[in-house]
């Protein structure tokens, strides 16, 4: 069959599977575009002649925005089914670099394909090509190596047949799966080729469930049954394994506690009885309470990241030792973990079958549901509302209170940046497993509103709502366009507190003293500590074409949310929360995070941080 090779690659594409458990899934169900003079001959000439059955198109704003829409698309398919995104050789390549990064330190799967300069070199250089005088074949797409899981570039027709069946391998593999990168040269896009049938013959990859090793097994059941207080970090290789019901039947037969990651967080129902609350810098009393105790924690799909771990600070038992149940080696192993090298549902099942008749004492359970209740009153002080409060500005907390009052299983919130996923983490009762879909790897502002409309492609008639400050919205508004475009319902929450909140806070604990971080006019001294600046963001979201809600009060704000979850089409709800209160109302972190502050300054501020540094750092301990 003679086709160009942007032709074959888009026919091939299309022809590829995932399949687990028996449920097969479209391994990449569409394909998002932005065209330049690098893909509008290649790529662009192809989705066109292969018409919306064969490869579905969508029209992006922003390269990096399409990658999240790929993103919050994967995720909520379960990592099985994923979108492609192609975009010109110059900045359209290189916007792709932050989406890139993102979904790779997440895991999750999406197939990047830039344009790139000729591989033939007709005339040198061409428009946009980066000259490096020591290396001829580098291009700007070189820039997405260190952030893809995998990269190749085609620089002849017969080289796509083994870098395709490579990219799907890596997209498809449950561990190495990440961003996958093919650049494209835009010549070789347009170029013919003789390709074999088989090529482009419906292929199934089948998506690994690994059973733990028999000695790893029997070394992690042991652990188990010679522990006292232990407890279950439970990550997000729980979601993606699909593993809830295994981790809920573990508990419920062991009665260990659960305490969850960002990414992990609503793999149990907030109301399980074992199910203590986000863990770590951003966790809750209960969970960090639990886990200074610990003297068994089995990290469970988990990377152990530093929010996780306090920066090392958390677990404090002299004795706590760890088990690793991990897809990933790399992962079963930290903390000097036994490993149990498994996917997390066979995993877990065989845990639960080799420790069968194991329980913890009744009184370890009665004292962490007792500190469970407690933490349960405490959210709800956040989210009260007096009479008074009525006709005030709502404060952060409040506005999740209103959300928490209105929502069911069905919604899903995303997030990613600012003070709200410290909210959410401590305080959000996730009523699902899909619910709470906070991207905490990379924790990048601009993420929610494309990522939603990915969620809302991938979950069509569930309420899915983005969750932003007016830092995040300033970022990455333009993926609006899209929503309104393609009829994708989201429901956008724009909290305006004047600035980059949540880092204006961390500056004061750290003795920076909010430097740089509200968005005010100068004042005399040529600080930013002026009046307000005058931006309307809810104007900016209208004029992209979205119907917005503005809510000056908590009264209004109730109303508004739930106009908005009922909403047929894209609907922006703004409300300014209230001052001084400008970061939020709930406990403050439970545990710590290592930001170094100077180890000397003039300023007091700053010498008063560096002792509480150095006496929290001196709890740091390396598990060995």
């Amino acid at each position: 069959m003679r086709l160009t090779v942007a032709q074959a690659l888009v026919r091939f594409l299309g022809r590829q599977y995932t399949e687990r458990d028996g449920q097969r899934q479209r391994l990449i169900a569409a394909t998002w575009g932005i065209f330049g003079h690098g893909n509008v001959a290649g790529i662009g000439q192809a989705l066109l002649e292969a018409g919306p059955d064969a490869m579905p198109f969508l029209q992006g704003r922003n390269e990096q925005a399409m990658v999240h829409a790929a993103v919050g698309y994967a995720r909520q398919r379960g990592r099985l089914s994923t979108h492609a995104v192609t975009t010109s050789i110059g900045p359209g390549a290189t916007n792709l670099v932050t989406g890139a990064a993102l979904a790779t330190i997440n895991r999750i799967p999406v197939l990047l394909l830039p344009g790139d300069t000729f591989a033939t070199r007709p005339a040198d250089p061409v428009l946009q090509q980066l000259e490096v005088p020591y290396a001829g074949d580098l291009s700007v797409n070189d820039t997405l190596r260190p952030v893809s899981r995998h990269f190749d570039r085609i620089t002849r027709p017969e080289a796509l047949i083994p870098a395709a069946l490579q990219a799907v391998r890596v997209l498809t593999d449950p561990v190495q799966t990440g961003a996958v990168t093919l650049a494209l040269p835009q010549d070789v896009q347009a170029q013919a080729h003789d390709w074999p049938e088989e090529f482009f013959a419906e292929r199934v990859w089948g998506v690994r469930r690994p059973r733990p090793d028999r000695t790893e097994l029997a070394a992690a059941a042991a652990a188990v049954r010679g522990s006292a207080r232990p407890l279950i970090v439970a990550g997000g290789g729980i979601r993606h394994s699909g593993a809830e019901a295994a981790l809920a039947a573990f508990a419920d037969a062991t009665g260990i506690p659960v305490a969850v990651t960002q990414a992990g967080k609503g793999v149990l129902p907030y109301d399980h009885p074992a199910e203590v609350g986000g863990i770590g810098h951003t966790g809750t009393a209960t969970a960090d309470e639990l886990a200074r105790e610990a003297d068994l924690v089995i990290a469970a799909g988990t990377r152990l990241t530093d929010f996780t771990t306090a920066s090392a600070t958390l677990f404090q038992n002299p004795a706590v030792r760890f088990i690793g149940l991990n897809l990933d080696p790399y992962d079963a192993h930290k903390l000097a973990a036994r490993p149990l090298v498994a996917d997390a549902r066979e995993g877990l099942d065989e845990l639960r079958e080799a420790v069968a008749g194991y329980r913890v004492d009744p009184a370890y359970e009665s004292a962490y549901a007792g500190r469970r209740s407690a933490w349960e009153g405490r959210v709800d002080h956040a989210y009260a509302v007096s009479a008074a409060d009525e006709e005030l500005p709502p404060t952060q907390a409040q506005v999740l209170g209103l959300l928490d009052g209105l929502v069911d299983g069905t919604d899903i919130l995303i997030n990613a940046a600012g003070s709200l996923p410290g909210d959410l983490h401590k305080l959000w009762r996730a009523r699902s497993a899909d619910q709470y879909h906070v991207e905490y790897g990379y924790s990048c502002m601009g993420y929610e509103i494309p990522a939603a409309i990915g969620v809302g492609m991938a979950a069509p008639g569930r309420p899915v709502w983005a969750l932003v400050g007016d830092g995040t919205y300033l970022m990455n508004p333009t993926e609006i366009v899209t929503a309104v475009q393609e009829g994708v319902p989201i429901k956008v929450v724009i909290l305006d507190n004047h600035g980059y909140a949540s880092i204006g806070g961390l500056s004061g604990a750290v003795g920076g003293e909010g430097f740089g971080t509200g968005y005010r006019f100068r004042a005399p001294d040529a600080s930013y500590t002026g009046d307000p600046l005058p931006v309307d963001l809810a104007a900016n979201a209208a004029s992209l074409g979205m119907a917005v809600i503005r809510a000056r009060t908590v009264r209004d704000l109730r109303e508004a949310l739930a106009e908005a979850r009922s909403a047929t089409r894209p609907t922006c709800v703004y409300t300014q929360t209230r001052t001084p209160d400008t970061v939020s109302g709930p406990p403050p972190a439970q545990a710590w995070w290592d930001v170094p502050v100077a180890e000397t300054a003039t300023r007091k501020a700053a010498a008063q941080a560096r002792e509480e540094y150095d006496r929290q750092a001196a709890q740091r301990r390396r598990h060995l």
